[in-house]
């Protein structure tokens, strides 16, 4: 809950450099004499194009953040023009909801270009602006994406240190079988729904209701992951709704103090979002109440609202996951976790091929993306992990193959790391080594009674002298993968419980 890794502080650098970003954004907004509500606008539109622009190379992400003013302008000028016309203004905010999350086909250009529409009407319905505003809106929007994009590519370029990641493979799939589709689906009723519950509890709030059911729909694939993010955001929401009350509304609205704590709420945004919902969830809320502190509307009563229009949206987001096109946590763990195997299978490949003297054999992209494929994996098995889980079996499997499968990862970067070595001479038994690993995998993905029996596999992992393995290295992490895909099938395959891949 506290502590969590930051290799190579990439988390802290990110979350920095946002930080500047950000101020910077605002700073230029108020220099160039732009109201606050522009000023404010500014500010989260550098938030947004730091936070979702995340293309895997740098020439990407400048053409991912040069075409926001694209998606956003025209849903911002939609907006406001429409703000005093409640039956268009929903219509719209709906239409956008499901163009939004359907763009999420394109990858990582269509999910940022998707958040940032979205945004711009919600920032809109919580800034309250008018027709007269808009023409100070696209110049804070524009100068704030200059800033942004000047302290990210030029100021301190992080991404140019880092090789670049490779993007995750989008599961297959046409028509209601693409997850994108169904998901767009399910976000447009869960935000259609929350919108009309949400004006019945205030026709000047209710788009908190709308903001919740969109956001927990993003980053998550099945039914469990969204069930869980609601939770979390709501946990998250009620702390940060605690945290508001001691801290936002005794301030009320002073400048100075307001401007570090939302400093300090951006950098942690930043910083906890890749491992912690609920504390990323902490830091938003009290973000939002500090901004309502400077619009001078803040009081114990909205941020209770606050709260009830989370619920909201929390339950007409889980709601649309049980009732409309479910995707069920079992498929998408199946899918995730036959990923990482069949990339734990091609990475020791491409490690033994290039021992063997290959000069175009390369594992180290393949290693990029299993950390990929892992991710998908904690993400797909969080519902089963779950302090909540009522179901201690199969939350007890999920936890040994997490674990199982991130031992395999290290036994990959070590392999790769061994294999990068030009020194490395290629040994005769790798080839035999590697070939029992790829049929380790095969034997994982394979149904029941194709499979070699328990005894073959044990007999295939002593194959390999474990004493004589650990004097050399590739052969040392090659043995190491035999012992934990054999290890993984007891909690893959229970033949007692419904299995967690391969149904």
């Amino acid at each position: 809950m506290f502590v969590a890794p930051d290799p190579g502080r990439a988390r802290l650098r990110n979350a920095a450099r946002a930080v500047i970003g950000v101020a910077l954004a605002v700073a230029v907004a108020e220099l160039c004499g732009l109201s606050l509500v522009a000023s404010i606008t500014g500010g989260l539109a550098a938030l947004l194009a730091l936070f979702t622009v995340t293309d895997s190379t740098v020439r990407a992400q400048r053409v991912t953040t040069a075409l926001l003013p694209a998606a956003g302008f025209p849903v911002l000028a939609l907006a406001t023009t429409l703000h005093g016309v409640p039956l268009a203004r929903d219509a719209v905010f709906v239409a956008v909801v499901f163009a939004g999350v359907y763009a999420r086909r394109w990858g990582a250009r269509g999910h940022a270009l998707g958040i940032f529409a979205f945004m711009n009407f919600f920032v809109t319905q919580f800034l309250h602006a008018r027709p007269g505003q808009l023409p100070e809106l696209y110049a804070a929007v524009a100068l704030a994406l200059l800033s942004a994009g000047a302290v990210r590519f030029v100021l301190w370029p992080i991404e140019r240190h880092v090789p670049p990641a490779a993007a995750v493979p989008a599961p297959p799939g046409t028509g209601l079988a693409r997850p994108t589709t169904r998901q767009a689906f399910q976000a447009t009723a869960a935000c259609a729904v929350a919108l009309g519950i949400g004006q019945t509890l205030s026709q000047d709030r209710w788009y908190w209701a709308v903001g919740t059911a969109w956001w927990i729909f993003v980053n998550t694939a099945s039914r469990g992951e969204t069930l869980v993010r609601g939770f979390r955001r709501v946990l998250g929401t009620v702390f940060g709704i605690g945290a508001g009350l001691l801290i936002a509304i005794p301030l009320n609205g002073a400048p100075a103090p307001t401007a570090v704590l939302v400093a300090l709420c951006v950098f942690g945004i930043f910083y906890t979002a890749a491992v912690s919902y609920s504390w990323m969830m902490l830091a938003v809320t009290v973000m939002a109440g500090l901004l309502y502190g400077l619009l001078g509307v803040l009081d114990p009563g909205l941020l209770v609202l606050r709260l009830e229009q989370t619920a909201v949206g929390a339950v007409c987001a889980g709601l649309a996951v049980i009732l409309v096109l479910p995707v069920t946590t079992h498929a998408t763990n199946d899918m995730w976790i036959q990923r990482a195997l069949r990339c734990v299978r091609t990475c020791t490949a491409e490690a033994a091929a290039r021992l063997a003297g290959s000069p175009v054999a390369d594992p180290a992209p393949h290693a990029a993306e299993l950390e990929l494929f892992l991710g998908r994996v904690r993400l797909s098995l969080a519902p089963l992990v779950h302090p909540l889980s009522p179901y201690r079996g199969r939350k007890a499997r999920a936890r040994r193959v997490l674990a199982l499968l991130d031992e395999c990862a290290v036994e990959v970067r070590g392999l790769v790391s061994v294999a990068a070595d030009p020194d490395a001479s290629h040994d005769a038994r790798l080839a035999a080594a590697c070939w029992r690993v790829e049929a380790a995998v095969e034997a994982l993905l394979t149904p029941e009674t194709e499979r070699a029996t328990e005894a073959e596999h044990r007999s295939a992992a002593a194959a390999l002298n474990p004493a004589r393995a650990a004097s050399e290295p590739a052969l040392a992490h090659l043995h190491g993968l035999e012992r934990l895909l054999a290890q993984l099938d007891g909690p893959l395959r229970s033949a007692a419980r419904p299995p967690l891949v391969g149904a």
